[in-house]
């Protein structure tokens, strides 16, 4: 099979994957960014690019420990990263491509561009489950990414606001640089620069609704993916960066820095520890997260959407039933939906997973939606019955026919009806036959008050 392609930035080469006749493109660099600096495009280098393995994952928590040894890490740590290896460095900015072999620059196929979860602190475009999607096997290019994370990627100070303009939102800049990257090049691999979905789950669909919330994307995506974060509520709302100001300032004066440039200079694991202290001392708020800028997120998310700021694009929203906060991701998703048909928008689709997966009594536990999302079940430890594969079968089909047309449906699969007017039902995947059906929100109130599954 030969992987090589010519690429506006230069050749590049790849690999092979699990899925016979498809190539895929490891650890391509989109952009290069020093410390709290925003991200300069990749468009040439030099030779031939060889991608045939995982660039770094950003600096995160579990860079500095292992995870092996951390009792409250063990679940997703067993689910999604036993036994795999990451490398971690502030030189992150890599994305990965899969695609047919035999899809030339006049092939045109959609794309489906993901953007990882993690509380915006932890996580790559890497891990098992999304090692290597399905999606290509149906005809749709697969991209994943990784960007800066923590303190790398979210820190706001007066000093850099001054430098640049504005502050904050660096782990952003690199998923909208990333998306611009791959809006240039992707032809060379198959792909339809102006068929591209966004698809994010947990803190990767919160990036993916303040991303169709900014006026810099315009253009850059045709449809959007979200779950278990995306939607209406005030919940996860972002605030104004001077918020945030007196915070990583404390963080700063805990790390024994005098000023930006000592703080620049700060080794990686010096600055970790002392904004996980700081953190600690300010009672564990949200500071690692999007805020308002005035450049690419203008306004809280809510106020934007309700005043119709959002992408003209088809939707798909969803949660699932064990999920972190059950009730609230299952309401903002449904309330998103709502809001683009009460709108006159583009069609809004919402699902509800509530598969108990096998193997645990652990449920539909946030994210695990996404081993069948990713049709990549041959990687889980789980002993994955018929009914799962067919479950991941047939969300596979929903979610390519979703990039493929903006309409998730098709192909014999049982018809999903999007939100509109008197007509405010979910598609049901999981535990019964995929089905259209409501969600009983007190049992989803009870299992928050219940739930004893880990965070990320």
């Amino acid at each position: 099979m030969n992987t090589t392609r010519n690429t506006p930035c230069g050749p590049i080469t790849g690999c092979g994957c699990q899925w016979p006749g498809v190539a895929a493109y490891k650890g391509i660099r989109y952009a290069t960014a020093g410390r709290w600096e925003y991200p300069t495009p990749v468009t040439r280098w030099e030779g031939t690019y060889q991608a045939t393995a995982y660039g770094a994952a950003c600096y995160q928590p579990r860079s500095f420990y292992d995870e092996a040894q951390v009792p409250e890490k063990a679940f997703y740590y067993n689910e999604f990263r036993r036994g795999e290896h990451y490398d971690y460095s502030e030189d992150c900015l890599f994305l990965n491509i899969w695609t047919p072999a035999d899809a030339g620059p006049d092939a045109r196929l959609p794309v489906l561009f993901y953007i990882h979860g993690g509380e915006f602190i932890g996580g790559c475009g890497h891990e098992k489950h999304f090692d290597g999607p399905a999606w290509p096997t149906k005809g749709v290019v697969a991209v994943t990414i990784n960007y800066r994370l923590g303190p790398l990627g979210f820190a706001c100070l007066p000093e850099l606001s001054a430098e640049a303009g504005h502050t904050g939102n660096y782990g952003l800049y690199d998923q909208l640089c990333a998306l611009q990257w791959v809006h240039d090049n992707i032809a060379a691999f198959g792909g339809d620069p102006n068929r591209v979905t966004l698809m994010g789950q947990s803190a990767g669909a919160m990036s993916v609704q303040q991303l169709c919330l900014s006026p810099l994307t315009r253009g850059l995506a045709a449809g959007a993916v979200m779950s278990s974060g995306g939607g209406v509520g005030e919940e996860f709302a972002a605030t104004p960066a001077p918020d945030h100001y007196a915070f990583w300032q404390a963080v700063m004066r805990r790390a024994g820095c005098a000023d930006l440039a000592e703080f620049r200079a700060l080794a990686p694991q010096a600055l970790f520890a002392a904004w996980q202290q700081e953190k600690a001392a300010d009672g564990n708020k949200m500071r690692t997260a999007p805020v308002i800028d005035g450049r690419l997120i203008p306004r809280e998310g809510m106020a934007a959407a309700r005043r119709g700021d959002q992408l003209p694009i088809p939707y798909l929203m969803g949660s699932t039933s064990e999920d972190i906060v059950p009730p609230i991701v299952h309401r903002m998703a449904k309330g998103w939906c709502r809001l683009q048909a009460d709108q006159g928008r583009p069609a809004a689709y919402a699902w509800f997973f509530d598969r108990r997966l096998p193997g645990d009594g652990s449920g539909a536990w946030h994210s695990s939606d996404l081993w069948y999302w990713f049709g990549t079940l041959d990687h889980c430890w789980r002993p994955m019955t018929a009914k799962d594969r067919l479950l991941s079968e047939q969300m596979v089909q929903y979610l390519t026919n979703f990039a493929r047309t903006g309409d998730p449906n098709g192909g014999g699969l049982p018809r999903w009806e999007a939100v509109r007017k008197g007509q405010s039902r979910v598609l049901r995947l999981g535990e019964g036959e995929t089905r259209m059906g409501g969600v009983n929100i007190a049992k989803l109130t009870h299992t928050m008050l219940t739930n004893k599954a880990v965070g990320e």
